[in-house]
C-alpha cells in the first residue's frame, strides 16, 4: 500500500486534452494548473465508532480564460484531491477578459454567500480573499477588486464567483445585440 502512494500525487500542471463538443465546445488541449483551495474532513458516526472521510474544493484553469472547479470525496486526502481534479477538468468555463481585469462590475449571489467583483486598473494587483484568488488567478485575471459578503464557506465562495465569471459579457457582444435589437444594423 506504501508503495502506491507516491503514485496518486499528481504534478503542478499537465497537459489534458478534450473531446469537442461534449462537454466542452471550443475547449482545445491545453495546459492547466491546479489549486487546493480547502479539504474538509468529514466524520459519521456509526455504531462502531466515526467513519472518517475527506471532501476537497480543487480549482483548475489554464491563466488564460479558461477556468472550473470541482469537489471531490474519498477516504484518503489524496483520493478526494485526485477527483476533485478531475471533475474540473470536466466544468471548464470561458471567461471574457477585458486586458487583465474583467469587462464590468458583477453582483451574484450563491446560497448564502455574495460576491462583487469589480474592474481595476492596471497594476492593482488580485485584491480578493483565498477562495477567490485561487479562482480568479487560474482564469487569468490580474487587475480586479473584490468584496465577499455574506458566509464565508469556501465551496459557496468558490461557487458565487464561478456564477459571476460565467454570466460576465463581452462589450462588443452586447451592442451587436443591441444593434440587432433596435433595428439599427
Amino acid at each position: 500500500m506504501a508503495e502506491s502512494e507516491p503514485s496518486l500525487k499528481q504534478p503542478e500542471s499537465q497537459v489534458y486534452s478534450f473531446e469537442p463538443g461534449k462537454e466542452q465546445e471550443g475547449v482545445e488541449a491545453v495546459e492547466l494548473s491546479e489549486k487546493l483551495v480547502s479539504v474538509n474532513r468529514v466524520a459519521k458516526v456509526v455504531k462502531g465508532g466515526k467513519h472518517l472521510r475527506f471532501s476537497a474544493l480543487v480549482v483548475v484553469g489554464d491563466g488564460n480564460g479558461q477556468v472550473g472547479f470541482g469537489m471531490g470525496k474519498a477516504k484518503e486526502v489524496p483520493l478526494a484531491i485526485q477527483k476533485a481534479g478531475t471533475v474540473a477538468r470536466k466544468s471548464l468555463i470561458r471567461v471574457p477578459l477585458a486586458g487583465t481585469t474583467i469587462p464590468h462590475e458583477i453582483l451574484v449571489k450563491f446560497g448564502a454567500s455574495k460576491i462583487l467583483l469589480k474592474p481595476a486598473a492596471p497594476g492593482t494587483g488580485v485584491i480578493a480573499c483565498s477562495s477567490v484568488r485561487a479562482v480568479l488567478e487560474l482564469a487569468g485575471i490580474k487587475d480586479i477588486l473584490t468584496k465577499s459578503l455574506g458566509s464565508s464557506n469556501p465551496v459557496n465562495i468558490v461557487r458565487a464567483t464561478m456564477l459571476a465569471l460565467s454570466q460576465l459579457r463581452e462589450p462588443a457582444k452586447v451592442l451587436a445585440e443591441r444593434k440587432v435589437l433596435s433595428g439599427k444594423g
